[in-house]
């Protein structure tokens, strides 16, 4: 007698071992964010709020926070850092959308539609100037040193970016340079100052660091990967937004490498900004799974989630380590 062995289904990965983790620790975050984003002017917590509470997924202060739990950090100095860096970020999406000229944020109307650019940019001017606050309170020269350094590299990040848009001859080399400062920059300083405040060993320190920047890294490639994927099942802006802004991600770079003639001349006439109808989109998409560009796409960003798993195997065992692994599985297997 024989029988056909069915394999038992994979559990997908979620966020919900690190929303767990970090629960309590979210509050205070919370606590500070709100308290923090608050001005005489009432613009200010307006056009913040439209954002802050847009329902980000909150994961650069998660990371500052599960770091803490890794290491075993038990005092409360972390709260103020992680709402330092959701500041930070939040500021940076805002400028974003200003210079993108970006309609949807978080599925509904960005901020620089609802309230205008010049109010917006000053805005995440306010929001970067809080989140230098909250560093000097801590006090540690160090962890201003991290926090600032890495909203520089943003910066540069973000330039490089648009210095590359509609420059169809952006290699996969400079690609990943780019996300590794506007994406991964963050991450990386996020996981690595909740070493700093626990007193860790360089070798820790380094760990937590190499964790942050290669989920960062990963996280950016599934970006770009889910603003070509027709199945997509959620989108947190307008799908297609990278093709008609004529950004060079690796989805790109991969089915413009692998074309012939024709196909390469269109994703030169589509990066050009000379192509970009909803028809045209259409067959950016046709060319990109055509090249199996979206799946290789997703297995490099495997890879990095597997290298930000492995940066964490020097800790014990524990609920931390293993909520902080899933978080780089769910990076790769989500679809919004």
């Amino acid at each position: 007698m024989t029988a056909d062995v069915v394999p038992l289904p994979r559990k997908k990965p979620t966020l919900e071992p690190m929303l767990s983790l970090t629960a309590n620790g979210m509050n205070s975050v919370n606590s500070v964010i709100l308290e923090r984003m608050q001005s005489e002017i009432p613009l200010i917590p307006r056009l913040a709020g439209h954002l802050i509470s847009g329902g980000g997924k909150r994961l650069r202060p998660m990371l500052t926070l599960a770091g803490a739990a890794l290491v075993g950090y038990e005092g409360t100095r972390h709260h103020k850092l992680a709402a330092a860096v959701e500041f930070i970020h939040t500021a940076t999406l805002l400028h974003d959308d200003v210079v993108d000229g970006s309609e949807l944020r978080r599925g509904k109307a960005a901020a620089n539609i609802v309230f205008g650019n010049p109010a917006t940019v000053l805005v995440g001017d306010f929001l970067f100037s809080r989140a230098f606050e909250l560093m000097t309170e801590d006090g540690s020269l160090r962890v201003l040193k991290i926090l600032s350094h890495a909203s520089a590299v943003i910066a540069e990040g973000e330039v490089s970016q648009l210095t590359a848009q509609r420059q169809i001859e952006t290699s996969e080399e400079r690609y990943l340079h780019i996300i590794g400062a506007k994406t991964a920059a963050l991450f990386a300083a996020a996981s690595q100052i909740s070493a700093v405040v626990a007193e860790c060993s360089d070798e820790e320190e380094r760990a937590l660091e190499d964790y942050g920047r290669n989920l960062g890294v990963a996280f950016q490639l599934v970006d770009d990967a889910i603003d070509y994927d027709s199945d997509a099942a959620q989108m947190g802006k307008d799908q297609g937004d990278d093709f008609r802004e004529g950004k060079m991600t690796l989805p790109v770079i991969l089915a413009h490498a692998r074309g012939d003639e024709a196909e390469r001349k269109f994703w030169k006439d589509a990066i050009l900004g000379h192509r970009s109808s909803d028809e045209d989109f259409a067959e950016a998409i046709r060319l990109i799974e055509k090249h199996n560009a979206l799946e290789d796409t997703r297995e490099k960003a495997r890879h990095f989630a597997q290298r930000a798993i492995d940066a964490i195997s020097i800790f014990a065992d524990s609920k931390a380590r293993a909520a902080m692994a899933e978080a780089a599985q769910f990076a790769v297997a989500r679809g919004y």
